[in-house]
């Protein structure tokens, strides 16, 4: 279950709305979502790696986003015979991919994991977005727990 364009404007407006009214809302917000897509990756992870197929693949390019941070783009036959392209589903980066080209390695055959009921959905196996997600699961507890403090009266951060 993930989050569709009309959940997103939902949230949006009832997170502009708590913006005025009760800032320590938002920042509860926040938080819930930082956690659902921790759980919702580590969800993933954990079927992929348990029913995945193992296959190789052949980094094509690297897609650098708005911060120049620089993703795989991987192409792959999956076992039905079906070729796809597209990028890891789950996939971090640091700030030394900003100054490495990676030409080096188009071309290069990588192992990557699919999943079997969505092929197109694919993480680089032995690549660990753990740091990303331990980052993200200590910033949405730490705004649930300063939001629900505010909330109870414990203390006045975002009111």
């Amino acid at each position: 279950m993930g989050l569709n364009k009309n959940h997103g404007i939902i949230i949006a407006v009832l997170f502009v709305f708590f913006m005025f009214y009760k800032p320590s809302v938002c920042f509860l917000m926040l938080g819930s979502l930082a956690l659902f897509y921790v759980i919702k990756s580590v969800a993933f992870l954990n079927k992929i790696k348990n029913s995945g197929v193992e296959i190789v693949g052949k980094i094509v390019s690297y897609e650098s986003d708005d911060e120049d941070y620089k993703t795989p783009v991987i192409e792959y036959e999956t076992s039905e015979g079906k070729n796809l392209m597209g990028k890891p589903y789950i996939h971090s980066s640091s700030d030394l991919d900003k100054f490495q080209s990676y030409s080096q390695n188009i071309n290069k055959n990588i192992r990557i994991i699919y999943s079997p009921e969505s092929p197109e959905k694919f993480i680089i196996k032995n690549s660990s977005p753990g740091c990303v997600l331990i980052l993200g699961s200590i910033i949405g507890l730490v705004f649930i727990i300063l939001a629900t403090g505010s909330l109870l009266g414990y203390f006045d951060i975002f009111n």
